[in-house]
């Protein structure tokens, strides 16, 4: 029997790092891509104070400074996200324009790397999961989530638009973690320095995006209640954090800027109690969105998995509505702030974040009735101590739960082998290439669009960086990536995007030829 275990937890440890693996190499081509990345977009107008003031002194503490006083500047006057602002100034393509190729790297570094500690995080210790077998499910995940994402450009590549959501997604994530672990302690020594941490992040994500930071505060909130009800001697852990990110909260929301901008800004929200309404239709809207069939065969292929960590794991599962209502209510808070301040959703650089927040869930939750179903077939036969699927006798006496559960028992790997196999050929033979990010990357880099579109952005600088051209013209791109979808220069030298480049680069005008 222990050769047997220990043969079945070596095929785990295989499987896991397979699929980790096939994380890696579906996102070779999306870093590659990013070689030929270049700055577009706010990030002209976010980063032009730093820009000069590198060409003027070339020191970083002076560039540092000037990032400083924009960001104040803007507190007062645009918007109160005191974090997202700071580092947008600080865009690494005002220091050398060719480095666009970090930014690719630093968000799925930061993104990937956040939610796989989480999503463990979250199997192990709450979900009493093993190792191995969160790895493998943390991995397909992110490989599955990559693969679909729903603005690349706006998650992976563009610098300004992926720090205000992905980077303090990717920073509220730790902070969750660290909460989560603090409570979680048994060691005094690690929960004081698990604390700390999430109480410095804590402030980092209150000055971030107000749809992470709404996030934040209600799930820190539930945390503080559990701590409360359930471990009051680790209930500083819970607290402190969270009164350290209401207040980073708080200094966000109630900036002078963001009463200034709302005064100037046409499109009108709805209500607070209208938005909160709407936030549940929308997300039951968008959850089917993104419910598409590669995100279900890979569902598929979880299951096995999951039914076997949480059959083997000692925690309870007695709350499965709950958790699942607790699920759902973060998830449709989410869409609340844009449907406030403006009166729509659909913003595809914050839908990325959503739309990872609703996977992660789906597979927690889905885990979570799992262990439900095992531990109440367990407590029907008399014996919940067993690492073994114990069943009433009959078939006719099991509940719909515990027969999926016996099914899920006997079709194990084969039923993951499957669907793993379906997943593959559908990644691989999609008809359309640019349906999933990677093949859409590896066709850019192999027929020559990306790197035409790069020589043509290196040609453009060089234009703009000649002194004595100060009325620019440039010609459209000829070739582009399709997952660089973003925004280019218009004909007409008044449009906005025109005039940042303008005042970037200290010119006339800027313009396209027809």
């Amino acid at each position: 029997m222990g050769g047997e275990d220990k043969k079945k937890e070596w095929n785990m440890g295989r499987m896991a790092a397979l699929a980790g693996l096939l994380l890696l190499l579906s996102l070779l081509p999306l870093l590659w891509l990013g070689r030929y990345n270049v700055m577009c977009i706010d990030d002209y107008d976010y980063g032009r104070q730093v820009h000069d003031t590198w060409m003027e002194t070339g020191s970083l503490g002076q560039s540092v400074m000037t990032a400083w006083r924009q960001n104040m500047e803007f507190y007062q006057d645009w918007q109160g996200t005191y974090i997202s602002c700071f580092l947008m100034a600080m865009c690494p393509m005002n220091f050398h324009y060719g480095i666009a190729g970090v930014v690719p790297v630093l968000m799925i570094g930061m993104f990937a790397v956040s939610t796989f500690v989480l999503g463990r995080h979250i199997l192990c210790s709450w979900l009493g999961a093993d190792n191995k077998s969160s790895c493998f499910v943390m991995f397909m995940l992110l490989f599955m989530f990559y693969q679909i994402l729903e603005a690349p450009f706006e998650g992976i590549y563009w610098y300004n638009g992926a720090t205000h959501y992905i980077l303090m997604e990717s920073i509220w994530f730790f902070t969750l973690t660290a909460i989560s672990a603090g409570i979680l302690a048994q060691q005094r020594a690690k929960a004081v320095f698990y604390c700390a941490v999430a109480s410095i992040l804590a402030v980092i994500v209150g000055g971030g995006n107000l749809v992470t930071g709404l996030q934040a505060e209600i799930v820190m909130a539930m945390l503080f209640l559990y701590a409360l009800a359930v471990n009051r001697k680790r209930i500083l852990n819970a607290a402190i954090p969270f009164i350290t990110g209401s207040i980073g909260f708080l200094v966000n929301t109630l900036a002078p800027g963001n009463i200034r901008r709302g005064s100037l800004d046409t499109d009108e929200g709805y209500s607070a109690i209208v938005s909160i309404l709407l936030s549940f239709y929308h997300a039951v809207v968008f959850m089917i969105r993104w419910t598409t069939p590669f995100m279900i065969l890979v569902w598929l292929l979880l299951l096995p998995v999951l039914w076997k960590l949480v059959r083997r794991s000692n925690k309870t599962f007695r709350h499965p509505v709950w958790v699942t209502a607790g699920v759902f209510g973060v998830l449709s808070a989410m869409f609340t702030p844009t449907l406030y301040a403006v009166g729509m959703v659909g913003l595809s650089r914050v839908d990325n974040i959503i739309q990872m927040v609703y996977y992660l869930g789906l597979i927690m939750v889905t885990a979570y009735w799992l262990g439900y179903f095992a531990h109440k077939g367990r407590e029907a036969a008399g014996d919940d101590k067993t690492d073994q699927a114990v069943w009433p006798g009959s078939v006719e006496r099991m509940t719909a739960g515990q027969v999926f559960g016996c099914f899920l028992e006997k079709a194990g790997r084969r039923m993951t082998a499957v669907f793993l196999v379906l997943t593959l050929v559908m990644w691989v033979c999609t008809a359309d290439k640019n349906t999933y990010t990677s093949v859409s990357a590896l066709r850019s880099l192999a027929n020559g669009d990306a790197r035409t579109f790069y020589e043509e952005a290196m040609e453009r600088h060089e234009i703009y960086t000649d002194e004595t051209i100060t009325d620019v013209i440039v010609k459209p791109y000829s070739a582009r990536p399709a997952l660089f979808d973003f925004e280019d220069l218009k004909a007409d030298a008044g449009n906005w995007l025109n005039l940042a480049v303008t005042r970037y680069y200290h010119k006339n005008s800027v313009r396209v030829t027809e």
